[in-house]
């Protein structure tokens, strides 16, 4: 089978490398599924370049560890085979799941993963949209919905409205009739425009930290601001709700919210991720029409080097999908 493996951190171009490996046996519960499709994310891109260098004490000082040779972290398939105490699924069925909590792998022709990485495709949902999902709209959902406590007609801003989180939290967030404004740059302001998104900024052109509007809850994909100055912006007792982004900014987080807590009603949070917590609703929200999935592509198997960097350089609008086989 084809695979792409990575030896050392550097340019994506450069340090991926596409070469043939032998199909793996699935173990216990485990599971060996045909890869059909799969996607990029933070964690593919920071795994390659080795970028930021704190990530490095999780992947490996110099290089990448061996389980993390292969990369990437969703995946949409067909199980081909059961391991000798895996009961959940049977060869043939349609999965999908974000399979980061037990491993990486999905930029492969086929992996293995504990069962319990996946759930069910529904048979109205392609693979590509399958694997656009897990990671990202559980982010958007465990952010504005149980961290944030979103309520109807609230106003939100979602900084990095642009990517795969943003483009599901949008629409989690018209669910509960809220006025929208999201921060990005470039082309795809106005496809978040069509996307619904009731007002758009341009992150190159104004700083939304410093304007008079505040909001009852602030998504914030990219992390890429002092705390303090998103809380000048959020109304006395508003949220605000980090998925994740640069490790200063995040320990300023972990640090000054007990503090904020003494003299102020306003809240921070950071979501650590539950995968596929809830993808039962996201199916049944994708099923009765109030959910799409945005996608970057789908690109062939053998894009995924310009993908990455695609990603890294943030010109990417929902999804960036890779279709395997």
């Amino acid at each position: 089978m084809k695979v792409y493996n990575i030896k050392n951190y550097g340019e994506p171009n450069t340090v991926l490398r596409l070469k043939e490996a032998e199909q793996p046996k699935p173990k216990n519960t485990e599971v060996l599924v045909k890869v059909c499709a799969t996607t990029i994310n933070d964690y593919d891109w920071c795994l390659t370049t080795g970028k930021p260098f704190a990530y490095r004490l999780l992947f490996g000082l110099f290089s990448p560890k061996k389980k993390l040779k292969i990369p990437g972290m969703e995946v949409a398939g067909i199980v081909e085979q059961i391991g000798s105490n895996a009961t959940k699924f049977k060869a043939g069925d349609a999965v999908y799941g974000d399979i980061s909590e037990f491993g990486f792998g999905s930029f492969a022709e086929f992996l293995c993963i504990d069962e319990k990485a996946l759930t069910r495709k529904p048979d109205s949902m392609s693979f590509e949209e399958a694997t656009s999902i897990p990671h990202a709209a559980m982010l958007a959902l465990q952010g504005l919905r149980d961290m944030g406590q979103i309520k109807d007609r609230q106003k939100i801003l979602i900084n990095g409205g642009g990517g795969g989180v943003g483009s599901f939290g949008i629409q989690i967030a018209k669910l509960y009739n809220a006025d929208v404004t999201g921060v990005d740059t470039g082309k795809k302001l106005e496809a978040m425009k069509t996307q619904g998104f009731d007002h758009v900024i341009d992150y190159k052109k104004e700083d939304f930290t410093k304007s008079d509007q505040q909001y009852d809850l602030i998504l914030d994909c990219k992390t890429n601001r002092s705390l303090w100055k998103f809380l000048k912006v959020l109304v006395p007792e508003g949220k605000y709700v980090s998925i994740g982004g640069r490790s200063g900014n995040l320990l300023q987080m972990v640090y000054m919210g007990p503090i904020l807590k003494l003299f102020s009603k306003k809240r921070v949070h950071m979501v650590m991720l539950k995968a596929n917590k809830d993808l039962d609703y996201i199916n049944q929200l994708y099923e009765d029409n109030k959910l799409n999935c945005v996608i970057d592509g789908p690109y062939t198997f053998d894009k995924i080097p310009w993908a990455i960097q695609r990603f890294g350089d943030g010109l990417h609008h929902g999804k960036i999908v890779i279709s395997v086989s």
